[in-house]
């Protein structure tokens, strides 16, 4: 049994404090964990010179003292695999890096993301945006005018996803301006917020927050961003019921990551966590192929068999689609369509 440091419940203001509260040096996290730093773990800290390291404390504190393969420590820290350059891999594994206007993706028919703000509350070393142009795609009001100006002249859309970086890296009232301008938009019926800070720093659903979202005339949706139950404290499980009250629409998404939840059992337990919580598993991604996270990958086969015991697992309601996303391609790619489950 792992022995995780429980939270208490932060009070509604507290999220900015956690998000400044951070771990950006290895070492530090190392001996924070009490992990003796081996020679592939000190070489691994060159690695924040390609992607800086980032973890809050408070994420911190639910990775198990002592153990290197610790599957939240795993996602974060620094490796010298980083530096291995993978046939397959790229920069821009989705093709994403030509926005039709700065911050705007208009990448599927009916739906376009807007890139609200470049930053994270924790740097994930597997992240497929980590060699993303932020500097030209900078979260502002002057960008998002611009956005906002092609979403109104555009009907075909009917969804807006807030993406990033992270969306929830906004304060509260830059999210307000933003709800008030789409709720202006007539076409525009529901807001999906893409989003990991409710999971590294549940005191960001703050009671402002919530609220807003309650009177929206959106239909709103957040999809979280978790790949181990060991993530899941009671402090995210209050955030998630109050968002409930909102009436906003809880999912998760994963990635299938090497060392971390590369088998069907911890699959499961996560999405008996989320279903506990009140989140429904929504999308399991294989690992979009980014120059740095090679070492994360599960070859296909793997992943289908994983899935297979999955379902022998869990209710069919609690297993979610296996999909990879292909840079141009209209929507996400089931990898096995007898995978779905009603």
């Amino acid at each position: 049994m792992a022995h995780i440091v429980t939270l208490k419940t932060p009070s509604r203001e507290d999220w900015l404090i956690q998000l400044a509260d951070v771990i950006t040096d290895p070492d530090e996290l190392l001996r924070l964990l009490k992990i003796d730093t081996d020679e592939n773990l000190i070489a691994g800290g060159a690695a924040k010179r390609l992607f800086p390291l980032r973890v809050p404390r408070a994420f911190a504190a639910r990775m198990q003292p002592g153990n290197p393969h610790d599957p939240l420590l795993r996602q974060v820290l620094t490796s010298q695999e980083e530096f291995i350059a993978a046939p397959g891999f790229s920069p821009d594994p989705l093709d994403e890096q030509s926005s039709v206007v700065p911050g705007l993706l208009h990448k599927y028919r009916n739906r376009a993301l807007l890139l609200v703000k470049g930053g994270c509350a924790v740097n994930c070393r597997y992240c497929f945006r980590r060699h993303f142009p932020y500097a030209d795609n900078q979260g502002n009001k002057r960008n998002w005018q611009g956005a906002l100006d092609y979403i109104a002249v555009h009907p075909e859309l009917d969804e807006i996803i807030f993406s990033g970086g992270d969306p929830l890296m906004a304060k509260d009232h830059e999210l307000d301006w933003l709800l008030a301008q789409l709720e202006a938009i007539p076409h525009i019926k529901r807001l999906r917020i893409h989003s990991r800070l409710p999971i590294v720093i549940p005191a960001r659903i703050t009671d402002t927050l919530s609220a807003r979202f309650a009177r929206s005339s959106l239909q709103i949706l957040l999809v979280n961003h978790i790949n181990h139950a060991q993530e899941i404290g009671d402090d995210f499980r209050h955030a998630m019921a109050q968002l409930r009250q909102a009436n906003v629409t809880l999912l998760n998404q994963s990635v299938l990551l090497r060392g971390v939840n590369d088998n069907a059992q911890t699959l499961a337990d996560l999405s008996n966590a989320l279903f506990d919580a009140g989140v429904m598993p929504y999308y399991l991604h294989v690992l979009d192929k980014v120059q740095g996270a090679a070492h994360f990958m599960v070859s296909d086969d793997e992943a289908r068999t994983i899935m297979r015991e999955l379902l022998t697992l869990v209710s069919g309601y609690m297993v979610p689609k296996l999909a990879r996303e292909i840079g141009g391609e209209p929507s996400k790619t089931p990898l096995d369509l007898q995978l779905r489950q009603s």
